[in-house]
């Protein structure tokens, strides 16, 4: 998932956590622990997902018709993170099926939790 060279994580981990002078292989053992809380992480994100697909009803094929849905996705790992991006569709994939997961689209979106919070006062103002 991470893409530098394993020198360089000696100096992010010597800067960065105060833990100098590391062998290759403890850098290594780092970057698969790494990768693995990701994996989790966009795996968990993917199930998260399907239930808000659930809830709205656009996990399924309904008379025939196959529901276009634009998922917009924030944050750090989404956007930098090329593998983790590839994790969260990949899972997303697995759970909903090919047919459906061909009208899925994950898109990143600058300052989402803005833009949620906006329209979420927006559709709250409705009912006042």
């Amino acid at each position: 998932m991470f893409d530098l060279p394993f020198h360089l994580y000696d100096a992010h981990l010597s800067l960065t956590l105060q833990i100098p002078n590391t062998t290759l292989s403890t850098r290594k053992i780092v970057v698969e622990v790494c990768n693995v809380i990701a994996t989790r992480g966009a795996r968990l994100a993917a199930a998260g997902i399907l239930g808000i697909l659930k809830k709205t009803g656009r996990d399924t094929v309904k008379d025939s018709e196959v529901p276009k849905t634009v998922i917009a996705m924030d944050g750090g790992l989404y956007e930098h993170y090329k593998e983790y991006r590839h994790c969260v569709k990949n899972t997303l994939n697995e759970l909903v099926g090919d047919e459906l997961a061909k009208h899925i689209k994950l898109i990143h979106s600058e300052d989402g939790s803005g833009i949620g919070a906006a329209l979420l006062a927006a559709s709250h103002s409705q009912y006042i």
